[in-house]
C-alpha cells in the first residue's frame, strides 16, 4: 500500500465524501426550498464551499487522531485494517491531525469573518476539541462518546444552518424563512443524531473484545449486550416512528415519490435492522448491522433531493 492510499484510508475518505455530499445536498436542495417564493439564498457558494472544506479537514483530523489513540484496541478488534505503524508512523499521524485540524479552524475563522458570524469558528473549534477528547477519554466512557459523535453528526448539517441563520436575520429577510430553515434543519439533524447514536452503540458491541482488555467503560461492558440491544432498539423504534409519522404530513403535500422512497429505502431497512439486532450474537453480526445503518444514513440524507424535485 503506497503512502497516498494509506493516508486516504486513515482519513476515512468515503466518510469525508459523505459529509461533503450531505452539505452539498442541503445547500442545493434544502436552502432553495426554504427561500422558495421569497428571495435567493443569502449564503454564497464561495462561503459555502469554505464551510465544506473546513468540515472535511476537521473530520479527517478527527478520524486520524482516533486511530492514533486506538492503536492497541484496533490490534485486537480489526488488525487487518490497521494503517498507523503498518503504513504511516505515529509521528506522521499526529502531524496530519494537527495540520488538518488547524487548517479547518483557519478556514472556519475566515468564513466566520466574511459572514460576521463568530459562532462558526467557535463551534468548529469545539468540534476539534470534542474529537480530541473523544479519542483520548470520552470514547471509553459510558454514553459520553456515543452522544458526542451523534451531536457532531448533527453539526455537519447545522453548521450550514448556523451560517445561513445569521444572514436571514437581516431586516430585509422575510419572516417565513427562519421557521422553514429551522424546521427542515432540525428534521435532518435529528435523523443524523439518532441514527448515529444507534450505530455507535452497535459498534461498541462489535468492538467489545478489545474494549474490555483496555479498560473501556462502554455500554456493552457496563450494562451488558442485552441491555445495549434494548437501548439501540428503542432509539430505532423512535426513529422509525418519527419517519413514518412524517410521511403522513408529506402526503398532504402530494409528495408521493418521497413517501414511497422513504418507506422502501428508510423505514423498511430500519425495520430489518431492528429485527436483526436482536438476533446478532458475534462481532460479524454487529459489523453487518453497522454497514446497513451506514446505507440507511445515505438514503436518508439523499432524500433531500425531493425538496428540489418538488420545489
Amino acid at each position: 500500500m503506497n503512502f497516498t492510499v494509506a493516508f486516504l484510508k486513515l482519513s476515512r475518505w468515503p466518510n469525508l465524501v459523505f459529509i461533503a455530499l450531505t452539505q452539498i445536498l442541503f445547500f442545493y436542495c434544502i436552502l432553495p426550498f426554504v427561500y422558495k417564493g421569497i428571495q435567493a439564498t443569502t449564503l454564497s457558494p464561495y462561503i459555502f464551499y469554505l464551510l465544506v472544506a473546513a468540515s472535511i479537514c476537521i473530520a479527517a483530523g478527527g478520524y486520524i487522531i482516533n486511530d492514533y489513540f486506538d492503536l492497541n484496541i484496533d490490534l485486537i478488534n480489526k488488525p487487518s485494517k490497521l494503517i498507523i505503524e503498518k503504513h504511516i508512523t505515529r509521528r506522521w499521524a499526529i502531524v496530519f491531525h494537527l495540520c488538518l485540524s488547524f487548517t479547518g479552524f483557519i478556514i472556519s475563522c475566515y468564513a466566520g469573518y466574511k459572514l460576521r458570524n463568530i459562532y462558526i469558528p467557535f463551534l468548529n473549534l469545539l468540534s476539534i476539541a470534542g474529537l480530541w477528547f473523544y479519542s483520548t477519554t470520552f470514547k471509553r466512557k459510558l454514553l459520553m462518546g456515543n452522544a458526542l459523535i451523534s451531536v457532531l453528526a448533527a453539526w455537519v448539517i447545522l453548521v450550514i444552518t448556523v451560517a445561513d441563520f445569521k444572514l436571514t436575520r437581516s431586516p430585509y429577510s422575510n419572516t417565513l424563512i427562519i421557521p422553514r430553515l429551522l424546521k427542515v434543519s432540525f428534521l435532518y439533524a435529528g435523523f443524523a443524531f439518532t441514527i448515529s447514536l444507534v450505530r455507535e452503540v452497535i459498534k461498541d458491541m462489535e468492538d467489545i473484545q478489545g474494549d474490555v482488555k483496555y479498560g473501556c467503560e462502554t455500554m456493552p461492558i457496563v450494562w451488558g449486550i442485552p441491555v445495549s440491544k434494548i437501548f439501540a432498539g428503542v432509539w430505532l423504534i423512535v426513529l422509525i416512528g418519527g419517519v413514518a409519522a412524517l410521511q403522513f404530513y408529506v402526503l398532504q403535500l402530494g409528495w408521493w415519490l418521497s413517501v414511497i422512497y422513504s418507506f422502501l429505502l428508510i423505514i423498511i431497512p430500519l425495520l430489518w435492522i431492528l429485527q436483526q439486532l436482536y438476533r446478532a450474537q458475534i462481532a460479524a453480526d454487529f459489523s453487518r448491522l453497522s454497514s446497513a445503518i451506514k446505507i440507511v444514513m445515505f438514503t436518508g440524507i439523499l432524500s433531500m433531493v425531493f425538496f428540489r424535485i418538488y420545489l
